[in-house]
């Protein structure tokens, strides 16, 4: 069997797929990549046993069909150092061979039997089916992963939570200490159905989706999910058990504070340093058009004041946040102003863009932290 295909569309798809990868896997044959060569298309296949992606190389030349297994390790190297050119590989089934002839020379290595690559099974039919674009979807997951938990005894808060309703998708994630909510108002259904989408699978996406209106196909039922693209699909396992209510912590906070997000990300970059290293506390002491950002570490006797213009009408208001959450927060989001709800000291902040994009309604929320005056 030989086939021709470019270097640099190779490299770019193995790089993707090298991800699912993991370091130490249960069968060895997993180290692998799956090839699969048919109409003209290379599929090429790597698989964790829990997430499987796979992705389409058109080929420029192909004399036969077939399918082997790659040491990931092996092609990878080969693949990297190469520049833009045609490579052509020369591959004996029987003998497990492989010949790779490029501009200056020629690799020589051995391949693995196909037949032991572990095969996935499908979603059923009749599963529930999400369409969205590409763009919203990886936008959606960039937003949301910083929030989700690393919590061993609470497993569904360590995924993305998507939950479609007559009305919208929701795309959710928390840690119990903040909470990011994306509601596409584009993504609806008459039958409600939810799945939690592990942060593994949700990293590769992020990684492999592109920012455009490509169509992306999710169809997923109670045990798994399969991501269609359009360069590849990815089939994963999702975490079972029932995501916490989450809009039951959203409060309706009376008092609105706009101002300029990246002034006030450059003050928490300036005052940050100067909190306590445990606790990262800042304080917000927000009156009539003034913001006064402040943190202190009494151990080293250091603190740090700024003050930014704001607007804001409401009473005196004095609440603290952790830095380091906030400034996540404020990354995540892309519009030049932003919109604080609060309410007293002991209530959860909410953040939102002051423009939503259009079909979308962004929210964030913060816990509070305790001051002591």
């Amino acid at each position: 069997m030989r086939f021709t295909l470019s270097s640099s569309a190779l490299n770019a798809r193995l790089q993707s797929l090298a991800k699912v990868i993991n370091g130490k896997n249960s069968l060895p044959i997993l180290d692998s990549f799956l090839f699969e060569v048919g109409n003209k298309e290379l599929k090429i296949t790597a698989s964790d046993s829990e997430n499987v992606m796979t992705s389409l190389v058109s080929l420029d030349e192909c004399d036969g069909e077939g399918s082997f297994a790659v040491p990931n390790r092996t092609i990878l190297d080969a693949v990297k150092e190469l520049p833009e050119q045609p490579l052509s590989f020369d591959i004996d089934t029987d003998a497990l061979t492989i010949k790779i002839l490029y501009q200056n020379g020629i690799y020589n290595f051995t391949a693995q039997n196909a037949d032991e690559y572990p095969h996935t099974q499908a979603v059923p039919d009749g599963a529930h089916v999400i369409t969205m674009s590409s763009a919203s979807l990886v936008n959606n997951i960039t937003r949301s992963l910083f929030a989700t938990a690393a919590d061993e005894l609470r497993p569904v808060m360590n995924g993305i939570y998507f939950d479609l309703s007559t009305d919208f998708l929701s795309i959710v994630a928390t840690d119990g200490h903040k909470l990011v909510r994306n509601q596409d108002y584009t993504v609806k259904s008459d039958t409600p159905a939810s799945f939690i989408l592990p942060k593994k699978p949700a990293m590769l996406l992020k990684n492999v989706l592109t920012k455009d209106d490509n169509e992306v196909v999710i169809k997923f039922d109670d045990r798994s999910a399969e991501v269609r693209f359009a360069e590849g699909q990815l089939t994963c396992r999702l975490i079972e058990g029932n995501y916490p209510n989450y809009n039951s912590v959203i409060p309706q906070n009376p008092n609105n504070m706009s101002i300029d997000r990246r002034s006030l990300i450059g003050a928490l970059r300036r005052v940050l340093p100067f909190a306590s290293e445990s606790s990262q506390l800042i304080r917000f002491h927000i009156e009539t058009g003034k913001l006064e950002v402040s943190s202190e570490d009494i151990d080293f006797a250091t603190s740090a004041k700024e003050h930014i213009v704001c607007d804001y009408n409401g009473p005196q208001i004095s609440i603290g946040f952790k830095g380091s959450s906030l400034q996540e927060i404020l990354n995540n989001l892309d519009s030049d102003e932003v919109v604080f709800q609060l309410a007293d000291p002991s209530r959860a902040g909410v953040i939102v863009p002051a423009q939503q994009p259009e079909n979308t309604n962004i929210l964030m929320l913060i816990m509070p932290m305790l001051l002591n005056d």
